[in-house]
């Protein structure tokens, strides 16, 4: 679980990153990829509460 949580937090880094330059210098590529690193999250995130779920029936 802890490896998943780090993946996440780099994803979302690099989405933060590339999201950012597309609002403030107008990237269209950084725009891109901070959509393709939306959809990555989204499944990382369904993972997590899978995950999460599990470790608390424990």
């Amino acid at each position: 679980m802890k490896e998943l949580v780090e993946k996440i937090q780099a994803t979302f880094a690099a989405f933060n990153e590339d999201a950012t330059a597309q609002m403030e210098k107008g990237n269209k590529a950084a725009g891109t990829r901070a959509r393709k690193a939306s959809l990555d999250m989204e499944k990382m995130l369904k993972e997590f509460r899978k995950v999460s779920l599990e470790e608390s029936k424990k």
